[in-house]
């Protein structure tokens, strides 16, 4: 198993607890949220490189959730580390 499989697992998991909220809107916060707090920079920027070469979000026999799909794309910037600022 490669990272990105193992991000992609992770990001589903995620995705399968916010699906479960009534509001659809609430659950995308929700998962953008968790990624942005939860996530090592590392791993945010491997699955938004992932992300910008395969838009599906399908890699091999695997791929990310509809729900865990939209909240990547429509929070990129967010969920994009900001580079260390230096003097």
């Amino acid at each position: 198993m490669n990272n990105v499989d193992h991000l992609i697992r992770l990001a589903n998991r995620i995705g399968s607890f916010f699906e479960s909220m009534p509001d659809r809107e609430e659950g995308i916060e929700g998962i953008a949220n968790h990624i942005q707090k939860f996530w090592a920079p590392r791993m945010r920027i491997a699955m938004l490189d992932f992300l910008e070469a395969q838009p599906d979000g399908r890699h091999g026999d695997l791929a990310l959730c509809e729900l865990v799909l939209i909240a990547l794309t429509q929070n990129k910037e967010r969920l994009t580390p900001k580079a260390a600022v230096t003097d």
